[in-house]
């Protein structure tokens, strides 16, 4: 059979793929902190089964699919006025503790308090400070300093009685080493936790947005269909060829 098969398989293949990615992206343009995902794709040539190469100047290969990757660009920054909200300023990220007991990353700040007191995210993971998961006290009004100190005034205390209860775990390791884990959250790629990070700061009461770009991705849906639709037709192409030389075959 025409290898051109496989070929255009191959293609119409991650093109399913990365219509996937586009879409999932399309879907959380409005996901507070949310980087987009990008689909990364190799070119291997096309090999027999010992695995040499059909020649050396091979002009067929297949498309497979690489690791994926992220977009770590900012998004926008919107004022929100909640106090429990917070914004990380330029690169770097929230710690959060999952359900395992290990550490991840989050940009997403739209943080509140659980019935335990803790301050969590909005998908309830504990965020964590520099002596671990940090608990708010009850009715107390919270203040997040630029380098993430977490302060609380108690009702009816006075100004002078404001207590630093902890400071967030701010962190900006490499982003080559993160990688994306399927509950959204960030990790480093050995898996240990990444050093506090001075540097890193936040804006309390604002909230980042998704760095999606809608239009772009909507053009990409397009694009993806279009190559989708270009590697089918090279299937029925291939088909077509191999039952005209069937029926010449025939004649012989």
């Amino acid at each position: 059979m025409d290898r051109l098969i496989y070929t255009a398989m191959t293609g119409a293949s991650e093109a399913l793929e990365q219509q996937a990615v586009v879409a999932n992206n399309l879907a959380n343009t409005s996901t507070t902190g949310f980087r987009a995902q990008l689909a990364n794709f190799r070119n291997v040539p096309l090999s027999f089964g010992d695995g040499t190469t059909v020649n050396n100047d091979t002009t067929r290969t297949f498309a497979l699919t690489a690791t994926p990757s992220s977009d770590f660009a900012s998004g926008p920054i919107a004022q929100t006025g909640n106090p429990l909200d917070v914004a990380i300023t330029g690169p770097g990220w929230l710690s959060v503790q999952t359900a395992d007991g290990n550490e991840a990353y989050t940009r997403a700040g739209n943080l509140h308090t659980d019935e335990n007191g803790q301050l969590v995210t909005a998908t309830n993971q504990p965020v964590l400070g520099t002596g671990g998961p940090i608990s708010i006290p009850p009715g107390a009004t919270v203040t997040i300093g630029r380098d993430g100190t977490v302060s609380a005034l108690g009702a009816g205390d006075s100004p002078s009685q404001i207590v630093v209860l902890d400071q967030l775990k701010l962190v900006n390791p490499d982003a080559a080493t993160m990688t994306r884990g399927d509950d959204g959250l960030f990790r480093t790629a050995d898996g240990q936790p990444a050093d506090a990070d001075p540097t890193v700061t936040v804006a309390q009461g604002a909230l980042e947005g998704s760095n999606v770009n809608s239009v772009a991705a909507m053009v990409s849906m397009i694009t993806n269909a279009r190559q989708f639709q270009m590697q089918t037709k090279l299937l029925q192409t291939a088909d077509q060829n191999d039952q005209t030389a069937n029926q010449l075959l025939s004649f012989t």
